[in-house]
């Protein structure tokens, strides 16, 4: 198995190197997410397949699916928005901005510590997938709903996004209904709620597999990533440059990550 983990993670960086040699020879980073989630979607059904007995358990079977639903349904998503989008992402357009010259040379550790995040996530899913439960039960089911959810929610917070963008707003205008009235980053939120599936299909029954606790890093590390890392924090700076003080005032009454009802704005005066 250290074998197999092993080379799952030289895999990983391999798939990274050819993002990074992908997105310089198209001129567009978004190519490196396409590449990070259907690469760490691989790992982590690879992962959870491997079996001493050369037959994985239902719950194996289960585990893969749910990992190979999330990463194609996102992977292709970000592939068809990347290919009809010819402006790249704000996050890499300010880093290029940033970085000027010396941009390719700083984004290939950037993209390639992205292999050994992928790595962890993937062993994340395989703990839950080796969880030595014998029959498939309520925490099982209660992790596939999840992931479910999780995918049903990003899919509509993206959604909303799209018909707001198609709706031709004046310049300025921010997205503030929907699910974006109770998150300023829904899709962000939902992408970190699937990864809760892998811990509670993972739950300990007994005291035999106290390494399933393990699996709890897969939701932190995601929530670091996405609220405190490359996801929230770029994109709310850009935000804040573009649409300055109505983008403040979207912040004032609005979830930064978690949904919660909108606050109601303070009085004037």
């Amino acid at each position: 198995m250290i074998l197999l983990v092993a080379l799952v993670g030289l895999g990983l960086l391999a798939t990274m190197t050819c993002a990074w040699l992908t997105q310089r020879a198209v001129s567009n980073v978004g190519w490196v997410d396409v590449f990070w989630t259907l690469g760490t979607g691989a790992a982590a059904v690879l992962l959870s397949l491997a079996s001493i007995d050369g037959q994985p358990s239902p719950r194996q079977l289960l585990v893969a699916v749910l990992a190979a639903v999330w990463s194609l349904r996102l992977g292709l998503y970000v592939a068809l928005r990347v290919a009809r989008t010819p402006e790249e992402d704000r996050r890499y357009t300010d880093l290029r901005e940033q970085w000027g010259s010396a941009f390719q040379a700083k984004l290939l550790p950037f993209v390639l510590l992205q292999a050994p995040v992928g790595l962890l996530l993937a062993l994340a899913i395989m703990l839950a997938a080796r969880n030595p439960r014998s029959e498939l039960g309520w925490r099982d089911g209660l992790g596939a709903l999840i992931l479910i959810a999780a995918i049903a929610g990003e899919g509509l917070a993206d959604e909303q996004m799209r018909r707001f963008k198609a709706s031709k707003p004046p310049k300025g205008a921010i997205n503030d209904r929907g699910l974006w009235a109770w998150s300023r980053h829904p899709n962000y939120f939902f992408e970190w709620f699937g990864w809760l599936a892998y811990p509670v299909i993972s739950w300990p029954s007994h005291s035999v597999y106290l390494i399933g606790w393990a699996a709890w890093g897969a939701p932190v590390l995601m929530y670091l990533v996405l609220d405190r890392g490359t996801g929230v924090p770029p994109l709310e700076a850009q935000m804040l440059k573009s649409r300055g003080d109505a983008f403040r005032e979207y912040q004032s009454r609005t979830s930064r990550f978690f949904l919660w009802p909108p606050r109601r704005p303070t009085a004037q005066g």
